[in-house]
This record gives C-alpha cells, structure tokens and sequence, in this order.
C-alpha cells in the first residue's frame, strides 16, 4: 500500500518496527509528532512525561516520535508478568511438599510428580512440566541464574552486575549453568520429550487432562478450562539469584497508530487517538459500552455483562469479546489498565499469582532500544545469524544433542559470527536511549 502510493490517512494496529518507522519517518510518509503530541494528546503526554523511559523507548534515532504506542501500565503488574509458572496444588499436597522455593525444590517436586503417583491412580500418567518449545522455560527461569536483567524487551542482552557492563547472555558462565539445569530436567524426563513437535490442539488436550504438575500459562483456568492450579514464586537459583525477569516494558509496541502525509487534519486525528490513554478512553476500549457490554457494580468497578459472559448467541467468552469490544483487534493504540482489562492477565486469580514475584521484578526493565539504519543493517544480518544459532544450540544442548563438552566451540562461532560488532550497536542504542 506504501509503495504504490495508495495509502490512508493512518493506520490503527499496525505493528509498525522501529526499522518501519525510521524509514516511512525519514521519507515523510510518517509525519514526526513530537510537537502535536505537545499540544494535543494531553493524556499520552502525561504518560511519557511520568515514565521518560517510554518516551526514550518511543523516540527514533532521529530525535522524533512518529508513533502512538501500545502501552501497558506500569501499575498493572499482572500483565507485564503476563505468563507465569504454576504449579498444581494438589500435586503438592499429595506429594507433602511444604514449599517450593529454589531451582532443586522445583526439580524434586517435578521428579516427585513423575514417579510418585500424585493423583493417586496407581499409574504413572503424570506429565511433571507440560511446555512448548523452550522459549517459555527459559524465559520463566532464567532470572534464577540473574539473567535478564533488563526484562523480556531484549532476549539476548542485559547487564553485567559484576561491571556494569551490557552482557551478551548466551556466552556467559551463568547461562551454561541454566544450559546444565535444564538437561537434567530434559534428561530425566521431567520436561515434555516431545516440546518442539506440540501443536497447541495437543497442549490443551493435556492440560485438561488434569494430569500436569506444572505449565507456564497466562492462566490455566481462563486458557484450559482447569482448576487447582497456583502461581509459584520466584525461584532462587544455584548462585543465591532470586529474580523474576519474564516481565514485559510497558511499552509494549511502539508502532501501533501513525498519521500519514495524506492526513489534512492530523491535529483531529491526535486529538481523537489521544481519547484511548485516558480513563474514560480506555473504559470505552476495554468493556464497551455500559449498559450493553458492561456494567458498574456498587463498589464503582466494572464488569462484562452476560452478553458476555453468557452470549445468547452461544459465542465463548473470547467469541463474544472479539465481537462486541474493540480491543481484541491486535496491537491497538491505547494503555491496558487493570480496571479495565478483563482477560486473563486481569483476572483475580492471575492477580494474586503476581503478588509475590512483584518484589523480585527488575529493578529496571528497558523498553525496546531504537536502531540507526546503519546498526540495524547489522541487527538484521548478524544480528539474525546470531539469533537463529543460540536458538538451535539452546534446544541442542538442552536435548542433549550436543554436548556442554563444546562449550567452548559454541562460543568461539559466536565470536566468529560478529558478537563484537552485534553489541558495538546495541552499545550505541544503549547509550542514546539513556541520553534520550
């Protein structure tokens, strides 16, 4: 639609790049909106005003805003932390586990969940960890090895606290001993032996099977239809880390609404997307309308109606969300509030499972750095090589397929790779967005 010319005013949840912007922004398809941010979006500007580090995440190279973000508050911490670990009470219960607290007490109750007959059945039918991939594991696990420190923006890079330095993850000490960790649990069968084949008809046919003693969901009762399930907490590792880095920034898609050179009223249209980081804005996107889809209960919150809840029509809860309120339409322009959003990240039990690993969150969690052409030109060559061979090592070391032995050959292919040039650009980014 760009190349050829024929393209609207704006574009609502567009999941624009960074790359997208700087190159639409420097053509002036995208048109710069610092200074009608200024004057027009009193509600956006208050955010970024309150939280310059969505505003340093916001701003291109170029030193312009062309972009009305996807945020998520920074008060609703369910949904920065939006999957967690949970563990199956009754499980414990059955197996006289009193608590689980560390990476060898989550590796004995997963060994007690498989060979100890937890529910009772007098067969060994238990799935001790039900997972999909291994991007979940290693995301939920690794802040008990202090990685990832930075939060879910960056995969690969964080800091080093020993120097102060930006790490590059998969090279480091800590993350072969996560590497280790997770072969045993593999190794032993304590992980789903077949993770990389799973399609996501047969994850929640096991789910529900009641059968798992742990998973890494939203929520198991909203995703699955299962009970009896709590959140765990943040786990302390082998080296005395007890953090709970799978957490998001709360800027969470920067390129979700931008205005075009063809908008003859741009200052309208600020104006108008502006609405949707308001209270009032982001009642209106989230429930819809009172009365019809929601309504305000006595102690002034709000809540889905049965047209909802209980759609005549028979739609499912999602059906009938995806129907009836705007928000289900992808990376949208507005910010989640936990008044508000009534998926399952915002649902009580979610809540509750945030609680205690709130207090081992990062203490700063960057939002996604911006990238000069010439940097991002590396991002996207070596960048993407780097990312492609940590990935297939990750689940080769992890199956077992390649030995821990060559520890030192994988690292030496990465240096071979261009780690140097890799972190010399994210360095740049780095240091603009704390400049920004």
């Amino acid at each position: 639609m760009i190349v050829s010319g024929e393209y609207p005013d704006a574009f609502h949840s567009s999941r624009f790049t960074a790359q997208d912007l700087m190159l639409y922004g420097s053509q002036g398809i995208f048109i710069p909106l610092n200074d009608l941010i200024d004057e027009y979006a009193p509600n956006l500007k208050k955010l970024l005003d309150k939280h310059p580090e969505i505003k340093s995440g916001l701003t291109m190279p170029d030193g312009n805003i062309y972009s009305f973000p996807l945020i998520y508050d920074p008060e609703f911490a369910s949904v920065l932390a939006a999957r967690k670990l949970w563990i199956s009470k009754g499980f414990v219960e059955a197996l006289g586990i009193d608590s689980i607290e560390t990476l060898d007490d989550f590796y004995a109750y997963l060994k007690g969940v498989k060979e100890n007959d937890p529910n009772g059945n007098g067969m060994a039918d238990e799935i001790p960890i039900l997972v999909s991939n291994d991007s979940y594991l290693f995301d939920t696990l690794r802040g008990a090895f202090g990685l990832g420190n930075r939060g879910m923006a960056h995969q690969h890079v964080d800091v080093d606290p020993k120097t102060g330095e930006l790490r590059f993850i998969p090279t480091s000490e800590e993350y072969k001993a996560f590497l280790q960790y997770l072969n045993k649990l593999y190794t032993e069968g304590l992980i789903t032996q077949d993770m990389y084949t799973l399609s996501s008809a047969e994850i929640t046919a096991r789910a529900r099977d009641g059968l798992l003693g742990a998973m890494i969901t939203t929520n198991p009762r909203t995703g699955y239809g299962v009970e009896g399930y709590v959140g765990a907490p943040a786990l302390e590792g082998p080296y005395g880390d007890k953090l709970y880095t799978y957490v998001n920034s709360p800027l969470v898609s920067v390129g979700a609404f931008v205005i075009t050179d063809k908008n003859p009223h741009p200052e309208a249209t600020v104006r108008w997307i502006d609405h949707f980081y308001s209270d009032e804005g982001a009642r209106l996107f989230f429930m819809g309308v009172e009365g019809i889809t929601y309504t305000t209960l006595e102690d002034g919150s709000v809540d889905y109606t049965d047209l909802i809840y209980n759609n005549p029509n028979g739609m499912s809860f999602t059906e009938a969300v995806s129907t009836y309120v705007p928000y289900r339409n992808g990376d949208y322009p507005a910010i989640v509030k936990e008044a508000y959003f009534k998926g399952s990240e915002g649902q009580p039990d979610s809540i509750a499972a945030t609680v205690p690993l709130e207090p081992y969150f990062p203490e700063v969690i960057w939002p996604p750095f911006s990238f000069t052409e010439a940097e991002m030109d590396i991002m996207s060559s070596i960048g993407a090589d780097i990312d492609s061979y940590v990935k297939e090592m990750r689940a080769a070391f992890l199956t077992g397929n390649a030995s821990l032995d060559d520890w030192d050959r994988y690292v030496s292919t990465l240096e071979r790779m261009g780690i140097k040039q890799y972190m010399k650009a994210y360095q740049a980014a780095y240091e603009r967005y704390l400049n920004q």
